[in-house]
């Protein structure tokens, strides 16, 4: 069974560099995940969600403030640290077996605790009888399940999911939705999803982080009190999903794409105005 670990992030800001100016990111993020926890971030696109995750799997070290994992202040990837992305990543020219066990490659174990690991994560995201396979013989969704045993693998204190099922069909996604909660259950470890389904977020969430843009900022904590398996048609789920979205309700679209025009602003001229494609 893998460590659950806490995450504590304190006072975190990032900013990046464009054309010789800063542009803020992330502001004062403050937000504390308990060992064993499932927390869903959601929020509209620019609001930080996947550089958050990124500073998290220590993918970027330059940033204000702390991020800290038991304790310890974030440096670097580690093994104590699994993520999955919306696309499954894996190398086609290795079998599920070898693409899985390449979650070992820094691990101390012996020759024969690494198949046994490998083969134990196959079951876990119930992939047995398809050890020898290509991923070219794989449906999106076992590609999927895939990744997340690559991710398991070195029992990690934390899994960070990018939007996983993003890329996935709508059955498919309410499955893998399910398996899950069951390798969340079976395992004990802590969840960190990003997505920008709603539904999706509250389903899976014991918390729901909703993020404002520009720069991304925690706008609520919104507590998922509903007991697992969820059922999506219930009044209880229809109700914790409202109180997600009414978060959103008091933005107007124009102002979640953009931060509002500062009172006394000039406007600029129609021949420099840009616009996203």
């Amino acid at each position: 069974m893998a460590h659950a670990g806490t995450l504590d992030i304190r006072g975190l800001n990032k900013q990046y560099e464009v054309r010789g100016e800063a542009l803020p990111v992330l502001q004062d993020i403050h937000l504390t995940i308990e060992p064993g926890a499932f927390v869903s971030i959601v929020g509209s696109s620019g609001c930080g969600k996947s550089t958050l995750l990124r500073l998290v799997i220590g993918l970027e070290g330059d940033y204000q403030g702390e991020i800290l994992l038991n304790g310890q202040r974030i440096a670097g990837t580690s093994l104590n640290r699994g993520i999955v992305f919306q696309e499954h990543r894996l190398f086609p020219w290795l079998t599920v077996e070898k693409n899985v066990a390449l979650g070992l490659l820094n691990s101390n174990l012996t020759e024969g605790m690494q198949r046994a690991t490998v083969r134990e994560h196959i079951e876990l995201v119930g992939l047995s009888g398809f050890e020898k396979a290509y991923p070219h013989q794989l449906s999106g969704g076992m590609s999927q399940r895939v990744a997340i045993a690559r991710a398991l693998v070195n029992r990690p204190d934390i899994l960070l999911l990018d939007e996983p099922f993003g890329a996935l069909d709508a059955m498919t996604r309410a499955h893998l939705q399910q398996e899950l909660l069951r390798i969340w259950q079976q395992e004990g470890i802590t969840m960190i999803l990003v997505t920008h389904d709603v539904e999706e977020a509250v389903f899976l969430g014991d918390q729901v982080v909703v993020m404002e843009p520009r720069p991304g900022r925690i706008r609520r904590v919104v507590p998922v009190d509903l007991p697992h398996p969820r059922e999506r048609t219930s009044f209880a789920f229809a109700a914790a999903k409202e109180a997600v979205m009414h978060e959103f309700a008091g933005h107007p679209a124009a102002e979640l794409a953009e931060p509002p025009l500062k009172r006394g602003e000039p406007l600029a001229p129609a021949s420099q105005w840009q616009f996203a494609v």
